[in-house]
C-alpha cells in the first residue's frame, strides 16, 4: 500500500469514476483501475461495487476512504512543515553559550535573527566549555560557541579574537604598567572562573609554560563578581579585552597581559557527522556577516 494508490482510489470515489479519476492524478484509466485492484487485493475486501458506471462504496470501502482522506492529509501537512521548514518559516535552533561574553557577542545577533525568522523558536543552553562539548556529543544541541582548539571530531566558524586583559586593583603596585606578563604577578592571588570554563585552562597552561604556580584565593561564574572581588584588593583577574572595557570602572586598572596563546579565540562549533538543520545554518550565516564576528586579527 502506498499512497499513490491511496490517492488513486480515492478520486475515483471523489470523481465518480475511473475514467474522470485518471485525469485528475494524470495517470491512464487502465493504471487507476489496477491501483485500486491492487488495494482490493492488499485488503483482501472489495471496495467499491461496479454498477454500470457507477461506483459505490462497500462497507470496507466507506472505511478505507475515511482512513485515507486522513493518511493523504497528513501526507500533504509533511510536505508543508518540510518545506516551512526549507524556508525557515519554522523550526527549532539548539544553541550553547557560555556565560563568559555570550551577552556581548550575541544579544544583537539573536536580536536580528528574531527579526529575520519570528516563528522559529529558540532554545539557549548556558554552560561552560567542558559540558558544552558534551552535550554537543550527545546531540542536545546543534550549535556551541566554544574557545579555539577545538577538539577533534568537531567542524567549527571562527567568530571573535579578543586578547586577555589582566585587572588589576588600582592599588596594586604594578598597576601603571603598559603590559604585564605572569611573571610579574607571580606574587599576586589569582581570581579565577569556576571550574569547567575552558578560559582557566589557558591561563593555567600559560602559567605553567613560565614556571609560574598560581595561588587561586576566589573562582565566581560570575564576571561582575570577579570584578567587584578585584576592585576590593582579593586579587586579579583576567578577562578577554571587550569583556574587561565593557566591565571597567574606577577601582580597577586594565592592562595589556603579554602572554602568548592566551587569546580569547571563539567559534561557533559542531558535530562533524551532523546534520545541521536550516535553522542553524541560517545561524552561522548571520554570524559571518553580523558585525561582532569580527575583532581582534587572527
Amino acid at each position: 500500500m502506498n499512497l499513490r494508490t491511496l490517492r488513486a482510489f480515492v478520486e475515483v470515489v471523489r470523481q465518480g469514476g475511473f475514467s474522470q479519476a485518471a485525469e485528475v492524478v494524470s495517470l491512464t484509466q487502465s493504471t487507476v483501475s489496477k491501483a485500486v485492484k491492487t488495494l482490493e487485493d492488499e485488503l483482501g475486501v472489495p471496495l467499491l461495487n461496479r454498477l454500470g458506471h457507477r461506483n459505490e462504496l462497500t462497507a470496507a470501502g466507506e472505511i478505507a476512504y475515511r482512513r485515507a482522506l486522513v493518511l493523504l492529509a497528513e501526507r500533504n501537512d509533511l510536505v508543508a512543515e518540510i518545506n516551512d521548514l526549507r524556508d525557515l518559516k519554522r523550526g527549532l535552533l539548539r544553541i550553547g553559550l557560555p556565560p563568559v561574553g555570550c551577552g556581548v557577542l550575541f544579544a544583537a545577533m539573536f536580536a536580528t535573527y528574531r527579526s529575520r525568522y519570528p516563528d522559529i523558536e529558540i532554545e539557549l543552553t548556558e554552560y561552560g566549555s567542558k559540558k558544552l562539548r558534551e552535550c554537543l556529543e550527545a546531540g542536545e544541541i546543534d550549535l556551541a560557541a566554544l574557545l579555539l582548539p577545538i577538539d577533534e571530531g568537531f567542524d567549527y566558524q571562527p567568530v571573535r579574537n579578543e586578547p586577555l586583559m589582566a585587572v588589576l586593583p588600582v592599588s596594586h603596585p604594578l598597576a601603571q604598567r603598559t603590559r604585564i606578563d605572569f611573571t610579574d604577578l607571580a606574587d599576586s592571588p589569582f581570581i579565577l572562573f569556576e571550574a569547567g570554563f575552558a578560559l582557566n585552562a589557558k591561563i593555567l597552561a600559560a602559567c605553567e609554560r613560565k614556571g609560574v604556580t598560581p595561588r587561586v584565593t576566589a573562582r565566581s561564574g560570575q564576571i561582575d563578581f570577579i570584578v567587584d572581588l578585584v576592585s576590593a584588593g582579593l586579587g586579579v583577574a583576567f578577562l578577554p579585552r571587550m569583556l574587561a572595557h565593557k566591565h571597567q570602572h574606577p577601582g580597577i586598572a586594565l592592562i595589556p597581559l603579554d602572554e602568548p596563546h592566551t587569546d580569547w579565540h571563539i567559534a561557533l562549533a559542531w558535530r562533524a557527522s551532523a546534520h545541521l538543520p536550516p535553522a542553524a545554518l541560517a545561524w552561522l550565516e548571520l554570524a559571518r556577516e553580523h558585525p561582532l564576528s569580527t575583532g581582534h586579527p587572527v
